[in-house]
């Protein structure tokens, strides 16, 4: 039975922290041990170029992300973890879905649209300092995923538009190039991850400073977790749990009669100090063997690179150079000693090719079909709001029904209606030979 292909990206900025373990690293860790599953887990360096140009920062964001992973129980023996930069068929892919991928659907990306927004704030022009790596960032997006022909993609709900986007892109190349080259890939939006609080009771983010680095040493840790925002409730006064980051730290890390036992105690009106003492042993007896982990493979860099180059390694054997060949035969990057030259007689014969029909979606998002014969463009639909609506007006065409040109459907350049019906009779004469051909 064929596995369902998961692939998460890891951007490579900033140091890991107690939301990004409880958000996503032990989740996606607990996901990627389901047998049913083929986990594929990616550094993003080459994503971290567009807002980090610290060259000694990239490496080490580098180094200390693929460290947390694997302390925190990742298993390159039983999943794809590689870093982006490894995989060089990534680049490749990106550049030939740029060949295909609406400018005018990048112009509506939410990063590149906020950047544009910011500037008209401030007065300024429309693209100043917006990069082309920002305005591209999309396209590097959906190669990531259509390389793999991932299934699902575990992602945030700022992130939906990215993996819309990378099934628009694999559905025109896989229409320009007629075939089934990409799967087009489902985002996964889990309501029920964890979002923790920080030290000031806002949303534990390296934007807003309030974080608390997951590997932090011990004393360090509880010296944070003592800073944490509280209100002015005096010990034995009851205290809500409702808005308590304190509580919703806990939380995290606890089982369910842990939980219900800290909040009976909330309600007797522990001590503000006595519950950040018992926050920090909870979440340190969960993060202390982690920590050991941590710093044993932080102290051997050349280990977490040689498993960052063997599983890019294994990878690229495996899926990315079987599909950037496939791929490039599709468009037509082939070898030239295998061009067969045609002979006169058949390069006269081309005109006289049989009609089919092209069915395909536009940048602006409509469906259309056209009928053909060799290079002519003999019918041409359209816009249609949906592919049902298109389909069924095909389907009636196929049936030899044409009805009057101009009110979903034109004529070509210089194509008269005797020859659009001619060409359908072939079209219906040659889908009815085939029928009575099958067994």
């Amino acid at each position: 039975m064929s596995k369902t292909r998961v692939l998460t990206g890891i951007t490579t900025s900033g140091t890991p922290h107690l939301g990004n373990y409880v958000g996503a690293i032990r989740p996606a860790i607990a996901a990627a041990r389901a047998p049913e599953v083929e986990s594929f887990y990616f550094l993003a360096d080459y994503h971290s170029l567009i807002k980090a140009q610290d060259p000694a920062r990239t490496q080490r964001s580098t180094l200390e992300i693929a460290a947390a992973w694997l302390a925190c129980g990742l298993d390159p023996q039983r999943v794809w973890f590689y870093r982006q930069s490894d995989i060089p068929e990534i680049p490749e892919l990106t550049w030939l879905l740029t060949c295909v991928a609406g400018k005018g659907i990048l112009n509506r990306a939410h990063a590149y649209k906020a950047a544009v927004d910011k500037n008209r704030a401030e007065g300024e022009d429309d693209d100043a300092g917006i990069t082309a790596g920002l305005f591209m960032y999309p396209v590097l997006m959906a190669a990531d995923i259509l390389i793999f022909n991932a299934h699902r993609v575990p992602v945030g709900r700022d992130q939906i538009q990215h993996i819309e986007m990378a099934r628009d892109f694999g559905q025109r190349f896989n229409h320009v190039y007629g075939g089934d080259y990409f799967v087009l890939p489902e985002a996964v939006v889990d309501e029920q991850v964890a979002t923790l609080p920080g030290l000031d009771g806002r949303k534990m983010s390296k934007s807003y400073g309030n974080t608390i680095p997951l590997f932090a040493p011990r004393a360090e840790l509880k010296k944070l977790i003592a800073g944490i925002v509280t209100d002015s409730r005096a010990p034995g006064e009851p205290k809500p749990t409702e808005g308590s980051a304190i509580f919703q730290l806990y939380q995290a890390f606890a089982s369910r009669e842990e939980t219900a036992a800290f909040a009976r105690a909330f309600a007797e009106g522990i001590a503000w100090g006595e519950a950040k003492q018992a926050l920090f042993e909870r979440i340190d007896a969960e993060v202390a063997p982690l920590r050991e982990r941590y710093e044993a493979l932080m102290a051997r860099p050349g280990e977490i690179e040689a498993i960052l180059r063997d599983g890019a390694a294994r990878l690229r054997e495996a899926y990315a150079r079987p599909a950037i060949a496939r791929l490039r035969e599709a468009v037509g990057l082939r070898d030239l000693s295998r061009i067969s030259v045609p002979a006169a007689d058949a390069r006269a014969k081309k005109s006289h090719d049989a009609p089919t029909f092209k069915q395909y979606r536009e940048a602006d998002g409509k469906f259309y079909f056209k009928l053909v014969q060799g290079e002519r463009v003999l019918l041409q639909s359209i816009g249609f709001d949906s592919p049902r609506d298109a389909g069924q007006r095909l389907a009636a065409l196929k049936q030899g029904e044409v009805g009057e040109p101009g009110s979903d459907f034109m004529l070509g350049e210089g194509v008269t209606a005797d020859e659009v019906n001619a060409a359908l009779a072939a079209f219906v004469a040659a889908t009815l030979e085939g029928e009575a051909g099958k067994p």
